[in-house]
């Protein structure tokens, strides 16, 4: 009888290109499944649990959102599936017909400048409007032998960070309630930790301009996925923290911030990049794993959900914090600012 052969978390992230983050997020989601190995602590996926990982992986290129794809998995009926992909196309037909517009009037804004050449120049903004009323969407042609490699072209063009993605923003220095667990989805647990003491404490109605953040502790490194998190919710100066949690002082500064939803943890890799290539600021975290690097992640908008019943994160808003310095040379960035 053949032994079924298992990939542990870090080939599997190689394999795939994908982080042990989102790993553990579609697990956690229930999207996948991992076992675990006898005789080791680390998690391993079998032959099914990759080939959902790869139907995950192109339904994400085709912009399908994580709630669609349980959706998807739950319901195999070919009209489950025909419906959600109509829902997804409908809302690129929008989009589609909005750039299009734009690069139209675009066009026709280049065509009559163009004679001019030189010199100083004006646009009638009534004339705008009615550019863009009459400018229909243009229909759009799939090329291209290998439909796949072009999707991913056209993706990498659609993610592509500018600087309108990006805000730098000024923590300032706070004291905070902490609590860390190493083990078994740390995230959870911590998470319910932290929730009890800002309910029980009253917290959110001491303090309603309290903030939350989060980060690996320490960051996952090897083939066994070890690590912990992490969190801390902004307190009073003068507050006593109970135990389990931890008293400590944030320093605070300045911070790269990308929004993101729930889950989108790869966008670490493009607000690294960002930070890499910025001619303005250098980053400013540690490389130690230990503590995320000095990387933080936000719960926005907090303190309205943490009474809620349903306090899961699916759906929820963070913002990914980086920390960055202003330059003060031109000393070329650090090479790797992608870890997760």
């Amino acid at each position: 009888m053949a032994v079924e052969e298992l990939q542990t978390i870090t080939q599997v992230t190689r394999t795939f290109g994908v982080s042990t983050r989102m790993l553990r997020y579609y697990e956690q989601i229930g999207l996948i499944e991992s076992r675990r190995i006898e005789g080791y602590a680390y998690r391993a996926y079998d032959a099914a649990a990759l080939r959902r990982l790869s139907q995950i992986l192109v339904l994400r290129r085709l912009r399908i959102p994580l709630k669609q794809m349980k959706q998807l998995f739950a319901d195999e009926n070919a009209s489950s599936a025909i419906r959600i992909f109509m829902e997804s196309m409908a809302e690129l037909d929008g989009e589609i017909a909005a750039l299009t517009t734009i690069r139209g009037v675009l066009r026709r804004l280049v065509e009559q400048l163009r004679p001019e050449g030189i010199g100083t120049w004006e646009i009638d903004a009534d004339q705008l409007w009615a550019l863009t009323r009459e400018l229909a969407p243009a229909r759009i042609m799939w090329r291209g032998e290998d439909a796949m490699d072009e999707l991913r072209q056209t993706n990498e063009t659609l993610d592509r960070l500018t600087e309108r993605d990006v805000r730098v923003v000024y923590l300032p220095p706070s004291a905070v309630a902490a609590y860390r667990y190493v083990g078994d989805e740390p995230e959870t647990r911590v998470n319910r930790v932290i929730d009890g003491f800002v309910r029980e404490s009253n917290l959110d109605r001491i303090k309603p301009d309290l903030r939350h953040f989060g980060f690996n502790a320490p960051n996952p490194v090897d083939e066994t996925g070890f690590h912990g998190y992490e969190m801390w919710v902004t307190v009073p100066e003068d507050m006593e923290v109970p135990p389990p949690l931890t008293k400590k002082h944030m320093a605070g500064g300045l911070y790269a911030a990308r929004a993101i939803p729930f889950g989108m943890f790869d966008e670490w890799q493009r607000l690294g990049q960002w930070v890499k290539q910025s001619e303005r600021y250098a980053y400013n975290g540690s490389w130690d794993p230990g503590d995320m690097f000095g990387w933080l992640e936000e719960h926005l908008n907090y303190v309205n959900h943490v009474r809620l019943e349903n306090t899961e994160p699916e759906g929820f808003q963070l913002d990914l914090l980086m920390p960055i310095r202003e330059r003060t040379d031109c000393a070329a960035a650090p090479a790797d600012l992608a870890q997760d």
